[in-house]
């Protein structure tokens, strides 16, 4: 789009799903770009895939981006590249890597990408040396130092890569959007890992501990509604409801077992409603708004997983979730419970999504084909499945004997 560029026209410009260009026919060259955020910045061109962000709009007026705009190509015209490009020096307006992230990247992740909260954790707690410097003066040795500050504390190499992945994704935007001219971490190697890791899953033994600490969690909360009950009746008090006729007393040994019997991670329980729960067919199916890779999945309940959701439906209340909070919305959070059930079970570094690779460890140790297993967790490549294929029964021996 060409036209004179205004104060009216620049309040007029609106957003739109792809990001635009607005050139100025007043001063060839300069022009001001709009991305889906809605945030709009003052540029200029002077060659093929030659440009330059001047400042953001509201940040720099239009007067100072003619005149930053002039120079630049006054410059080009004199020395066949601005000035300002060849000794590196910055636009007058170039945004600090917290601007750039509050103001113009979280607007864009959100929108295109899921569990942003966890992204800006990442980004607010581990970058705080460069967040008050502009873009254009990070360098690659700068988080290099960083990163070695982390691995100096003790974080892992596979912890360290996520973090700097975070920060890389900051800086792909700003060099998409003309923000910089480079990435500072194109030189800068991932740490190597190991791809495979230490599988963990319960032994039958931890199996056992565990179902039995669910069964006692149980009778101990049935004991104290009775213990109540006798305490407010002898006061004339209405009673609690009773607990002794019910399979579960709360949301605990329920997710559990499914999680076990599904794979299910735990985002995707907690999201979990009823109208995808098919007792016909004996299947749940994750949407694919609610999975970490956005693809649908369709899961078959084993015996134990339909037995669960029968009982549970009968006395979880009218609320569209499985597994509905206290307010019979969306249920947030199970951590503390789980701290303690895997106290009382005796059970030591076994995290909720354990309970995952548990799945697909039986699963593969029961002969289970490895494609169909990458079909029920729902990974999109099969090498993050390949990490269980060492559990399959007899497969390396059996192949070492062909020799």
């Amino acid at each position: 789009m060409k036209t004179k560029i205004t104060q009216k026209l620049i309040g007029s410009l609106a957003a739109e799903p792809k990001a635009y260009r607005v050139h100025d026919t007043v001063q060839p060259g300069f022009f001001i770009r709009v991305l889906p955020s809605g945030h709009k910045s003052y540029m200029v061109t002077w060659g093929r895939n030659k440009n330059a962000t001047l400042g953001r709009v509201g940040v720099l007026t239009l007067d100072q981006a003619r005149t930053e705009a002039a120079q630049y190509l006054a410059d080009a015209h004199a020395h066949g590249e601005p000035l300002a490009v060849a000794q590196g020096r910055k636009g007058i307006a170039l945004p600090s890597l917290r601007e750039f992230i509050d103001d113009t990247y979280m607007s864009w992740f959100k929108a295109h990408h899921k569990g942003h909260e966890k992204t800006l954790h990442t980004l607010d707690n581990n970058f705080e040396a460069i967040m008050s410097r502009r873009l254009g003066d990070i360098t690659g040795r700068d988080l290099e130092q960083i990163r070695t500050g982390w691995m100096r504390a003790g974080n892992k190499p596979s912890t360290v890569n996520r973090k700097m992945g975070s920060i890389s994704g900051v800086f792909s935007r700003a060099v998409e959007w003309d923000y910089i001219a480079d990435h500072p971490m194109a030189k800068l190697k991932q740490l190597k890992v190991d791809s495979n890791g230490v599988i963990r899953y319960l032994s039958a033994e931890e199996a056992r501990r565990l179902r039995e600490a669910l069964d006692n969690r149980q009778d101990e909360a049935r004991a104290e509604r009775e213990t109540a009950n006798k305490w407010r009746a002898d006061r004339g008090k209405k009673q609690l409801a009773s607990l002794l006729q019910i399979p579960y007393t709360d949301h605990l040994k329920p997710m559990v077992l499914l999680s076990l019997n599904t794979g299910m991670r735990r985002g995707e329980l907690f999201d979990l409603k009823w109208p995808v729960v098919d007792f016909e067919t004996r299947t749940v199916t994750v949407a694919g708004d609610t999975t970490k890779t956005s693809d649908t999945r369709h899961i078959p309940m084993n015996k134990e997983a339909f037995g669960v959701l029968e009982e549970w439906k009968k006395q979880s209340g009218d609320s569209q979730y499985v597994f509905p909070g206290q307010d019979g919305g969306r249920f947030e959070d199970v951590k503390s419970a789980w701290l303690k059930l895997l106290e009382r079970a005796q059970i030591e570094a076994f995290r909720w999504h354990d309970m995952r690779h548990d799945f697909a460890s039986r699963l593969v140790m029961a002969g289970v084909p490895l494609n169909t297993v990458r079909d029920l967790l729902g990974h999109t490549d099969i090498k993050m499945t390949l990490r269980y294929a060492h559990l399959a029964p007899g497969t390396k021996a059996a192949a070492v004997e062909l020799i």
